[in-house]
């Protein structure tokens, strides 16, 4: 009997652990099914700019996977049932019963309303693609003059803004954080992001702690009213509560807790990958939602899983950073060195430089995608660097085929 390897979600963290699997454990007695809402890979780090009325290729998942062995299957995960090994799916066949042996979770995130009055009925999000597809056809719609409100100063916040202000200098952009936009920056990179807004005119209200939404704007806490008819929220996100419906055990935003092998501690058969994983990172810091952790995550999942199956050494090196890059609009952008903890350091590039370096990370992470069995990282600390930098910045090689031996 085949052992069968149940992938959840087709984000970057899951496509990327699919196809990695499909490299470790190429043979008869394994079979590897991915599972999918979409039929087509979402690149979600660049939804703020489908927003702003650019298009982006079609991937079709079943086409990216052709021949590596890996099944698509185009459906909705509606539960899952940890004890059972099961996981109940809607899709193109109508209901179904999905058994495994193995489990790799990574459903991915949506936007958090943080409890806020009014988010869901009267804001715009760039959390999927049918969302930046609506955001971007009401864009359409505005005039010169009125204004479009980001509400949240982090990395999505600061791309939106500053996508939207570049590709419509006849609206009014304007930003409202709790508390300061890319206050975490080094001092070069504030500057730089300071001097980039006032470029771009975007109105930034910092402390600006948002407690209601309506269809004329937002309110904050200090009762100050911020007018606007046309809202985006990237104020945060939050996981969906598949997993935390089952018997998993997770943290209290509903994150599956795993091991340094991103194992969950509760059910040895699942693995957890991506913004749906509470994992711990160098120095033991929880790591944060996103793309860049979501590699790393999937290279070490495949790794893990694969040398279980097969009686190899099981890797658990732990996953530190290397950098944060924002965009600022096609042609700017700030390439912030970090520690492997997250933490700033002092080296900064910003301008057309640093659009390139983050042009060629989106890329990177792209390939990785739509060449899903020849991209590895050679180094045993898994670092999250872009994939396109390899040879200079993570000592990046692709790996040779290697054939597994026993399946424990």
């Amino acid at each position: 009997m085949k052992h069968r390897i149940v992938v959840l979600g087709a984000g970057y963290a899951g496509a990327i652990t699919a196809g990695r699997l499909a490299k470790r454990l190429h043979r008869d007695d394994i079979e590897i099914i991915l599972v999918n809402a979409e039929p087509d890979f979402v690149e979600r780090i660049r939804l703020h700019q489908v927003a702003a009325g650019q298009d982006l290729p079609v991937r079709p998942l079943r086409k990216i996977f052709a021949g590596t062995g890996v099944q698509v299957r185009v459906a909705r995960v509606d539960s899952v049932d940890a004890d059972r090994k099961t996981v109940e799916l809607a899709g193109e066949n109508g209901a179904e019963t999905l058994a495994y042996d193995t489990l790799v979770y990574a459903l991915g995130s949506t936007i958090a309303d943080m409890g806020v009055p009014g988010v869901a009925e009267h804001t715009h999000n760039v959390a999927s693609r049918q969302a930046a597809l609506r955001l971007r056809e009401r864009l359409n719609e505005l005039v010169a003059g009125e204004t479009v409100l980001i509400v949240g100063g982090g990395l999505t916040g600061i791309e939106v803004a500053t996508e939207v202000a570049e590709a419509r200098p006849d609206l009014k952009i304007a930003m409202a954080a709790r508390g300061g936009v890319g206050d975490w920056l080094d001092e070069k990179a504030q500057t730089h992001l300071r001097a980039g807004f006032e470029r771009l005119g975007i109105a930034v209200h910092e402390n600006a702690d948002v407690t209601r939404v309506t269809d004329r704007g937002v309110v904050t806490r200090s009762g100050a009213q911020i007018r606007a008819r046309t809202i985006v929220w990237t104020a945060g996100f939050a996981v969906h509560p598949i997993a935390a419906a089952s018997t998993l055990t997770v943290s209290e935003s509903g994150r599956i807790v795993v091991d340094d092998t991103l194992r969950s501690v509760s059910h040895p058969d699942v693995y957890a990958v991506g913004d749906a994983a509470h994992a711990a990172g160098v120095g033991g810091k929880t790591l944060r939602m996103g793309c860049a952790t979501a590699s790393p995550m999937a290279w070490l999942g495949g790794d893990v899983i694969a040398a279980r199956l097969t009686g190899r050494e099981v890797p658990n090196a732990p996953i530190g950073y290397n950098s944060q890059c924002i965009s600022l609009g096609r042609r700017d952008a700030i390439v912030q060195k970090v520690t492997k903890q997250d933490e700033p350091t002092s080296k900064v590039d910003v301008g057309r430089k640093a659009a390139r370096v983050k042009e060629l990370i989106c890329k990177g992470a792209m390939w990785s995608v739509t060449h899903p069995t020849l991209m590895m990282p050679s180094r045993r600390r898994h670092l999250i660097t872009p994939p396109g930098l390899g040879g200079r910045t993570a000592g990046w090689t692709a790996a040779a085929d290697q054939q597994p031996s026993t399946i424990n």
